[in-house]
């Protein structure tokens, strides 16, 4: 084991030694101070994504379904809350990537929270309305609930800490309930890492440094909870008399360890922007599962 970590430590360093001096490293290392062809850029590419991807949507997605008048829909019981957990991890990671875009820039900490951490919400909130206007869904306030608690998750830790203690990460793993129902939990890999909610985990990770403050305790190192569900083939449950369908759907509760990759130290711009990327994703490390069907099980690797 020793072995394999002195070489990975090499493997890092060389990487990091690699890249630290090439232009990209340069361009990539946030400004110092404020500039302002970089904040217009981070704007102007934002409002251009966020507004491609609304119009894609539109013409690709709902119009394929009956539009309606605008309306509100009460879906707080699918899924049992899985769809709401995706809404709040998609709110904090987008917050999160709007506001080290605008730190890149060299913008102040407030316009980094007022204008940056908020992408998620102002993005999901444009989604949130256009499924208001279409008959097959319609405007959620669950949803806009879920959305709200992301962002407030990011911009609560920046006034309190001003650091991420607690990070919002996803994990996945393929079932066998999106073959019996492709149609909503997706065809495919690409699909279901998006609909299969049976597969997906949503975890608050802890970096157990950063509340401890002990310098035994690696800054890397992070105990995650986590938050899933298994036995869904539809959004409700089933009718009554499908009472063994029913019986399926299960609340999962995890315990685990996890890697804080944004706090492993490297002098390299690129292999730092490369952790930034890879952390919104748990690592896999053995976990322990708590059921509301009183089961306890230990999962030798979770992922």
């Amino acid at each position: 084991m020793l072995k394999i970590k002195f070489i990975l430590i090499l493997f890092l360093s060389f990487i990091s030694n690699s890249f630290s001096q090439t232009k990209f490293d340069r361009f990539l290392t946030p400004s110092d101070t404020l500039n302002t062809s970089r904040r217009t850029a981070v704007y102007i590419s934002e409002a251009a994504v966020g507004g491609l991807t609304l119009i894609a949507l539109n013409q690709l997605w709902y119009a394929d379904y009956e539009r309606s008048n605008f309306h509100p829909i009460n879906d707080n019981q699918e899924w049992l809350q899985m769809d709401k957990m995706g809404h709040m991890f998609s709110s904090y990671q987008l917050g999160r990537i709007g506001a080290s875009a605008l730190n890149w820039s060299g913008a102040s900490k407030k316009e980094q929270l007022l204008y940056g951490s908020t992408l998620g919400f102002t993005f999901l909130t444009a989604v949130e309305v256009l499924d208001g206007f279409s008959k097959e869904w319609g405007f959620s306030w669950g949803d806009m609930i879920a959305n709200g608690a992301g962002t407030g998750l990011y911009i609560g830790q920046e006034l309190l800490w001003e650091e991420q203690r607690i990070t919002l990460k996803y994990s996945f793993h393929q079932t066998k309930y999106a073959k019996l129902s492709p149609d909503k939990l997706g065809d495919g890999l690409l699909e279901e890492l998006l609909k299969d909610y049976n597969g997906q985990t949503y975890w608050l990770s802890f970096n157990i440094h950063s509340f401890l403050k002990n310098e035994q305790i690696p800054k890397w190192l992070n105990l995650a909870v986590g938050y899933g569900a298994d036995g869904m083939e539809f959004d409700y449950n089933e009718p009554a008399v499908n009472f063994v369908a029913n019986k399926k759907r299960t609340r999962q509760f995890y315990l685990s360890l996890d890697v804080d990759l944004s706090r492993i130290e490297t002098k390299s711009q690129v292999l730092r922007s490369i952790f930034d990327v890879l952390n919104v994703i748990k690592v896999p490390f053995p976990a322990l599962e708590f059921n509301d069907k009183n089961d306890i099980k230990l999962h030798a690797i979770y992922f």
